[in-house]
């Protein structure tokens, strides 16, 4: 049974509904995605805003706080005599009392001059650059925040005077500061936000843990201070928001705030989303393929079974029941498919019935006038012999036209016979075609048609040509493709030459009838095999091409007009040798036998 490929009308419908699904799903999913993290970016880029403000405030509340303090150490007349007694070890035993007394985390001695006379901070590491950013805090009194190596420190200076502010004489500057991590870690508990401050490409105070740190120093839009709008950037494992604040002006060295807001949470939320999508979209997918599934099978079912109807009426089962259910449509395609199957039988009864009658007219045309002429002769001849006015020679050469006649009236209802039976079991047995084609040729040249002409068969080797095949039908065939050749060079008289050539191949064996007449006529080539055609012939059922290709046929072959033109026609027979299950069969003599080639055409 041959296969039928392509997809089914529910699959297809399936497919369909899932590819568009997932589609709609994952466009959705994009979208939700970029929205919300859009949103999220927002939301943390004020937060961030907002966190700079807090940071600000608070560090001006603090500032103020710091120089409030600073005035009262100022005011101090003991702080005031200790700064008068000019000696820096006196000023550097008596500063300790001062810096326990301010309670902060960085305390400074300077005199009138602006040298540094003693400092003291928590930091136990002090070094060069301590004193180097007093300095700078004693040479521009705009400086808030001073950096030592690894310490940020939000500062105040303040001036001693002997007397008032405006008339005293300067004695010295007091100088103290406070960690800034006090006051960063005040803004990143309750918001979340981490903090760092950057330095000449260093960290010199941070919030963040210390494996986050590396890459936050290595990032060069942080370190230069131009990511002022909030930026992604990626630290370790994590995302964060960062944006940046330069806090130069008003540092004893190049500062930078960086200000970050973890994304951790926003991912979080939006995978959280995204599960929430895909499960609605899993779940319109898999109520969809149910309903699409009922709905398809409803659709699809009809559609089967109609199918199958049709099938079943190609193979000639009328019976078939035609389903009566399914949607509008279905039952309107099934009702019509039914009115053509009807129109159909009837058409095919009725062409059955008029190809039979004009089957029978055809036989009877070709047959008639062939059968009154042998009648005729066989009625007149036999009154010619009953009377006494011949002689014994005539009398004979009367019986023989008679016996002609006879034996012409035989041919003709035995190729009628034959072609009522062809399509009927073939009885093979081993034979060589070389003796079957040289049978033929000896009943073709003793039939009338072939009495004046040079019938001629060659084979290169006779005994190689063992087939498998029914040595009769086979036989029969080829004699009707030879009287077809001599029917055909007739006209030409003794010059007509008919030679039949046999060809082994492995597979098959191959028939060559040619003959030097006239050619096929062009208007009869189209319909030369079709049973009854007899065009050009003087005589003849024009069965005989018809016999022998049924027969070629039946024996896995075929018989074809190889080519034809004046002075040249070709007719080949094909015939499947199909030996390879007689190989122990013994070998046949033929009468053929292999010589000097014959003489061409």
């Amino acid at each position: 049974m041959r296969s039928h490929k392509g997809i089914r009308t529910y699959a297809l419908l399936l497919l369909g509904m899932a590819v568009v699904t997932v589609i709609v799903t994952s466009l959705c999913a994009l979208i939700i995605r970029y929205r919300w993290r859009e949103q999220i970016t927002s939301d943390l880029s004020r937060d961030l805003e907002h966190s700079v403000i807090a940071f600000q405030d608070l560090q001006d509340e603090r500032l103020a706080a710091l120089e409030r303090e600073n005035a009262l150490l100022a005011e101090l007349p003991t702080l005031k005599a200790l700064m008068t007694s000019g000696d820096d070890l006196t000023i550097q035993d008596g500063a300790v009392v001062f810096w326990d007394i301010s309670g902060t985390d960085l305390f400074a001695l300077a005199n009138s001059s602006g040298r540094v006379v003693a400092t003291y901070s928590k930091n136990p590491k002090q070094n060069s650059s301590l004193r180097d950013g007093l300095s700078a805090i004693l040479s521009s009194h705009g400086t808030q925040y001073l950096i030592d190596g690894q310490s940020l420190y939000a500062v105040s200076l303040r001036p001693l005077y002997l007397g008032n502010d405006q008339n005293g004489t300067l004695l010295g500057y007091v100088i103290i500061g406070v960690s800034i991590e006090r006051t960063v870690r005040q803004i990143s508990k309750p918001t979340g936000v981490e903090a760092t401050f950057l330095s000449g490409g260093k960290i010199v105070a941070s919030t963040l843990a210390p494996s986050v740190q590396s890459g936050l120093a290595a990032n060069p839009s942080l370190l230069s201070g131009t990511a002022k709008a909030p930026t992604a950037v990626q630290l370790g494992n994590t995302q964060f928001l960062a944006a940046t604040e330069d806090l130069s002006t008003s540092a004893s060295s190049p500062l930078q705030l960086v200000v970050l807001k973890s994304l951790e949470p926003a991912r979080r939320s939006i995978d959280e989303m995204d599960r929430m999508v895909l499960s609605a979209g899993l779940l319109a997918l898999v109520c969809g393929t149910i309903l699409m599934i009922t709905l398809s099978r409803l659709v699809t079912r009809p559609l089967e079974e109609l199918s199958k109807g049709v099938r079943a009426f190609g193979m000639g089962d009328v019976t078939y029941r035609i389903p009566r259910h399914g949607t509008r449509e279905m039952m309107e395609l099934s009702d019509a498919f039914g009115r053509m199957r009807s129109e159909i039988q009837q058409a095919n009864l009725a062409l059955i019935e008029s190809e039979r009658l004009a089957t029978i007219g055809r036989m009877a045309s070709s047959v008639s006038h062939d059968f009154r002429h042998y009648l005729a002769t066989i009625y007149a001849n036999s009154e010619f012999l009953a009377s006494d006015q011949f002689s014994v020679r005539e009398r004979s050469e009367i019986f023989a036209d008679i016996r002609n006649a006879v034996l012409g009236t035989t041919d003709m209802i035995e190729s009628l016979l034959t072609f009522s039976r062809t399509g009927s079991s073939v009885r093979r047995n081993t034979e060589l075609m070389a003796t079957l084609l040289e049978r033929a040729a000896t009943l073709a040249r003793t039939h009338p048609d072939g009495e004046k002409v040079r019938l001629e068969t060659r084979c290169s080797n006779a005994a190689d040509t063992r087939v498998v095949v029914d040595g009769n039908q086979i036989e029969r065939a080829l004699f009707n493709l030879l009287i077809n050749a001599c029917q055909a060079v007739q006209p030409l008289g003794s010059a007509g030459h008919i030679l039949a050539t046999i060809e082994m191949r492995e597979q098959d064996v191959v028939v060559n009838v040619i003959d030097n007449g006239p050619g096929v006529a062009d208007n009869i080539r189209d319909s030369l095999f079709e049973p009854f055609v007899s065009e050009g012939k003087q005589k003849g059922t024009g069965l005989g091409l018809t016999l022998a290709r049924s027969i070629a046929s039946e024996h896995g072959g075929e018989v074809t007009l190889l080519s034809s033109r004046p002075g040249e026609t070709i007719f080949q027979m094909k015939v499947a040798r199909d030996i390879h299950t007689h190989e122990d069969a013994p070998a046949l003599e033929s009468p053929i036998q292999a010589g000097e080639p014959d003489e061409k055409l």
